[in-house]
C-alpha cells in the first residue's frame, strides 16, 4: 500500500475514539482457572476437612471472606495495573486495608478474652510451620495464569503488577487451603494467612519485572 494511499484510508474514518479493553474479565477467567488447579492439588495431597460441618460454623466464612476481600482487592489493583501508564485506585487499597484490619481486630479481641495459657494455640494453632508456605505453594498456578494475561496488556509498572497479581493468586490460594485448613483462631488467620497472601505479593513484587518485561 503506497503512503497516500494509507493517508487516504486514515482520512476516511470516522474517527471515533478506540475504548480500551478491560483486563478484569481475562483476569477473573485466570483466577478460576488456578483455583480449580489448586483444588486439585490440595485434593491430591491433603485433602478436605468435613465441609458440611465446616460450613455451619462462622470461622470457616471469616477465613473464606477475608481471603477472598483479599482476592478483590489484588484483582481491582491489577485490573489497573496491567495497562500501560495507568496507576491504581484507592478503592482497591482500601479494601484490602479494611479487610486486614477487620481481622486484626477480631484477632485482638480473641486474644484478650483468652487467657494467658490458651495465648499459644490461639496464635500457632497446629499447623503454624506450613500454613503459610502452603498458601504460597498452592498459588502458584492462579500467579501463573494471571501473568500470561498481563503480559497481553503490556504493563508499565512492572513490580506493582507483579505484588497485584501475586495478591490476588495469595487471596484465592488461601479461600482454597481453607477447605483443608481447620484453624479456627482469628489470631492464627490474622498472622499465618497474611503471612501466606503477603509472601505472594512480596514474591510477585520481585519476579514481576522479569516476567512481565515485554
Amino acid at each position: 500500500m503506497k503512503t497516500s494511499e494509507l493517508i487516504a484510508l486514515l482520512a476516511a474514518a470516522d474517527g471515533a475514539p478506540v475504548r480500551p479493553v478491560s483486563p478484569v474479565p481475562a483476569l477473573i477467567a485466570a483466577g478460576v482457572v488456578g483455583a480449580v488447579l489448586a483444588l486439585a492439588a490440595l485434593a491430591l495431597t491433603l485433602g478436605f476437612q468435613p465441609l458440611g460441618a465446616a460450613a455451619r460454623a462462622s470461622w470457616f466464612w471469616m477465613k473464606a471472606l477475608y481471603s477472598l476481600a483479599t482476592a478483590l482487592a489484588g484483582l481491582l489493583l491489577l485490573g489497573r495495573l496491567a495497562r500501560p501508564g495507568v496507576a491504581p485506585r484507592a478503592a482497591a487499597m482500601v479494601i484490602g486495608l479494611a479487610a486486614l484490619a477487620a481481622m486484626a481486630m477480631m484477632a485482638a479481641h480473641a486474644a484478650m478474652r483468652a487467657p494467658a495459657d490458651a495465648q499459644p494455640a490461639l496464635w500457632l494453632g497446629q499447623t503454624s510451620r506450613l500454613c503459610s508456605l502452603r498458601i504460597l505453594l498452592l498459588a502458584i498456578p492462579a500467579f501463573a495464569a494471571e501473568i500470561t494475561v498481563v503480559r497481553r496488556f503490556a504493563p508499565t509498572r512492572l513490580r506493582q503488577a507483579g505484588a497485584a497479581a501475586g495478591l490476588m493468586a495469595g487471596g484465592l490460594s488461601a479461600v482454597v487451603y481453607g477447605l483443608y485448613c481447620q484453624e479456627s483462631a482469628a489470631p492464627f488467620v490474622a498472622v499465618w494467612y497474611s503471612l501466606g497472601m503477603a509472601a505472594c505479593a512480596f514474591i510477585g513484587g520481585l519476579t514481576g519485572p522479569r516476567l512481565l518485561r515485554w
